[in-house]
C-alpha cells in the first residue's frame, strides 16, 4: 500500500473545494506519467443476450420483468453467432456480453454459452457477465463464486466487465434497486475473479441520489481491493441516463434525483485519476458524454476513449442520445484532435 496517497477526507475536500482547472491539470499529469500522451480506443460489440431480469433497478430502462413480457427476449446461439461474425468483419477482437438476471438461467447455461462461443469463434476474446450475474447463478448452483468463475474460465471466459457496481454504498443501493447483490458481494465476486487469474474493469454510475461522500467511498473500496489483488484493468465512470426509467427526475416523486452536469462528470473523472493511484487506466464515457466532453476528459485524467460500440442497448434504452457504431477513423480523429496519439488496444491495453 502506498503511504503518500490522498485520504478519503482529503479527496472529499478536493471534490468540493479544489479549483476545477487545477484538478484537471493534476489528473492529466498523473495520466501522462502512467501512459504518456496517448489515447486508446477499442473495437468491440456489446451483446446483451437477454433483457429478462428478476432484479428491479429504478435506473434501468432495459430490463423486462418476466419471460412472458411482450418485449422480452433471449438470444439464440444462432443470433449471437451472427452478431459475433459481423463484429469480426468490422475488425473486433472481443465481445462484451451481459444480460439480465434471468430467473431460468443456470450456471450450466452460462458455461455452455461461453463454450459455444469459443468453439464457434476461437479468436474472439469473451469479456462477459458481471458480479450480479455471477452471484445469481452461483446461488442457484449452490457453489462459491470462485467455483462458478473457475468453470467459466475453463469454458473460455477471458475477463469480466465491472457492471452492476452503480454506487458501492449500500445505503444508496437499497434505495435505487432490489434483487441485486450488495456492495460486499460485488467486491467478493471481483476478488474471486482476480484470485483465479482473470482481470476486470470497474465502473461507477453518478448523477442520481448519491453524494460526493458516497462517490469517494466507492473509489476507496475499489482502491482497497486493487491493493489486495491488482486485478482491475481500468475504471469507467458514467452518468445516469433517466429517460424511460423509474428515476426520471421529471416525475415529482424523484425530486431528490440530481443529474450530473458535464462539469461535475469531469470533476469526478479527475478526482478518480488522482485517487485511484493503483489503477493504470481511466476511461472517459464517450457514450454518455459525447465527443466534446470526452475530448476534455482526455485532459482530465482519462487515457482511453473506450469502444466505438458496434452495438449498445442498455444505456440507449434510457434515452442516451450519443452515437453508437462510430467509424474507426472518427475515433482516431477524436483522440488526435484532443492532442493525443491514438492507438487501438485490446482488453489489456496492448497495442493492436
Amino acid at each position: 500500500m502506498k503511504t503518500n496517497r490522498i485520504s478519503l477526507e482529503e479527496a472529499l475536500d478536493l471534490a468540493k473545494n479544489a479549483d476545477f482547472l487545477t484538478l484537471g491539470r493534476l489528473a492529466r499529469e498523473i495520466a501522462c506519467k502512467k501512459n504518456g500522451k496517448r489515447g486508446a480506443y477499442l473495437i468491440d460489440r456489446n451483446i446483451n443476450y437477454t433483457n429478462v431480469c428478476s432484479a428491479r433497478c429504478n435506473f434501468c430502462a432495459f430490463y423486462r420483468p418476466t419471460v412472458n413480457h411482450r418485449e422480452s427476449y433471449n438470444l439464440t446461439y444462432a443470433e449471437i453467432d451472427s452478431k459475433i461474425a459481423e463484429a469480426l468483419e468490422m475488425g473486433s477482437r472481443r465481445i462484451l456480453m451481459q444480460g439480465g438476471l434471468h430467473p431460468d438461467h443456470t450456471l450450466d447455461d452460462y458455461v455452455n454459452l461461453v463454450s459455444h462461443i469459443k468453439k464457434s469463434h476461437p479468436t474472439i476474446h469473451v469479456h462477459a457477465f458481471s458480479p450480479p450475474e455471477i452471484h445469481h447463478v452461483a446461488v442457484k448452483a449452490g457453489i462459491s463464486h470462485e467455483e462458478t468463475l473457475t468453470r467459466l474460465k475453463e469454458a473460455g471466459l477471458g475477463s469480466m466487465p465491472g457492471g452492476g457496481a452503480e454506487i458501492l454504498v449500500d445505503s444508496v443501493r437499497d434505495r435505487i434497486m432490489t434483487g441485486k447483490c450488495n456492495t460486499q458481494t460485488w467486491l467478493d465476486v471481483m476478488e474471486a475473479l482476480h484470485r483465479i487469474g482473470l482481470r476486470s474493469s470497474a465502473t461507477m454510475m453518478i448523477g442520481h441520489i448519491e453524494s460526493w461522500k458516497d462517490r469517494i467511498e466507492h473509489l476507496d473500496r475499489l482502491r482497497s481491493l486493487q491493493d489486495k489483488t491488482g486485478g482491475f484493468i481500468s475504471f469507467v465512470p458514467w452518468t445516469f441516463q433517466p429517460e424511460n426509467t423509474a428515476m426520471n427526475p421529471q416525475a415529482k416523486r424523484n425530486r431528490n434525483v440530481k443529474l450530473a452536469t458535464p462539469y461535475e462528470y469531469l470533476r469526478l473523472l479527475a478526482l478518480s485519476r488522482i485517487y485511484l493511484d493503483n489503477f493504470d487506466h481511466i476511461q472517459v464515457s464517450l457514450l454518455t458524454q459525447g465527443t466534446k466532453v470526452a475530448q476534455i476528459g482526455l485532459h482530465f485524467g482519462a487515457d482511453d476513449l473506450g469502444s466505438l460500440l458496434i452495438e449498445e442497448n442498455v444505456v440507449r434504452s434510457a434515452g442516451c442520445p450519443q452515437e453508437v457504431g462510430l467509424k474507426k477513423e472518427k475515433m482516431i480523429r477524436i483522440i488526435r484532435e484532443a492532442g493525443l496519439e491514438p492507438y487501438e488496444r485490446d482488453t489489456f491495453y496492448n497495442r493492436v
